[in-house]
C-alpha cells in the first residue's frame, strides 16, 4: 500500500498545477474547487467528496513539508482504511493530530534554553488552555509577539550596561520600539555589526 500511496502522491503533485490552471474557476478569479477540497477546515462538505478526492486531499496534507509526525501517522492510517476513515480524518482527525503536533512543538520551544520568560508564559497559557485553536494561535502569532517582548527586555539590558559604546547605545535606542523582526535582527546580528 505504501508504494501505491507514493505513486498517488507523485501523480497528485504532478497533476495538481495542470488541473488547477485549466479549470474555469481559476479563469474567473475564484478559488478552484480542488484547492478548497484540499483544505478540510474551511467547511467544504467532505461527505460529498469522492474516494479519489479524499485521497488527493489527504496526500496534499502529507506533501506539506510542515506536516508533523502526528498528522503523518493519522493521515497514513486514514489512507490505509476505508472511505469513511478518510472522511473522518478530514473532518476531525486532521485537526486533532495537528493539535498533537502543535503541543510537541510548544513543549520544544519551552525546553529551548534561549526561550525567555514571555515566551514560556505564553506557551504555558496555550498548553493550559489545551484546545487546538489556542495551540495553533500561539505558534502562528503568540510566539512571535512573546519573543518580541523578551527581545525588548534583552535590548533594555544592553541599554542598562554603562560600558557599551555610543554607537551600540544609539542602535539599541533606535530598535527598542521596533518590530519583532527588527528586534530579533538586532540581537542576532545588528549589535555585532555596530561594534565591528
Amino acid at each position: 500500500m505504501r508504494l501505491t500511496r507514493g505513486a498517488l502522491l507523485v501523480a497528485a503533485g504532478a497533476l495538481a498545477p495542470a488541473l488547477l490552471f485549466t479549470t474555469p474557476a481559476f479563469a474567473a478569479g475564484t478559488a478552484p474547487e480542488a484547492v478548497v477540497a484540499a483544505s478540510p477546515a474551511d467547511g467544504t462538505p467532505v461527505d460529498q467528496m469522492s474516494e479519489e478526492e479524499l485521497r488527493i486531499a489527504i496526500l496534499r496534507i502529507l506533501a506539506d513539508e510542515d506536516t508533523g509526525r502526528g498528522v503523518t501517522r493519522e493521515a497514513n492510517e486514514a489512507l490505509d482504511g476505508t472511505v469513511e476513515d478518510m472522511r473522518e480524518f478530514l473532518k476531525t482527525g486532521y485537526r486533532l493530530a495537528q493539535a498533537e503536533d502543535d503541543r510537541v512543538a510548544i513543549v520544544r520551544i519551552m525546553g529551548d534554553p534561549d526561550s525567555g520568560r514571555g515566551v514560556k508564559r505564553e506557551a504555558t497559557k496555550a498548553l493550559d488552555t489545551n484546545t487546538p485553536e489556542a495551540l495553533r494561535a500561539f505558534l502562528e502569532t503568540g510566539y512571535r509577539l512573546a519573543q518580541a517582548e523578551d527581545d525588548r527586555v534583552a535590548v533594555a539590558r544592553i541599554l542598562a550596561d554603562p560600558t557599551i559604546s555610543a554607537a551600540l547605545r544609539a542602535a539599541a535606542e533606535d530598535v527598542i520600539d521596533g518590530t519583532p523582526e527588527e528586534l530579533r535582527y538586532f540581537l542576532e546580528t545588528g549589535r555585532y555589526e555596530v561594534d565591528a
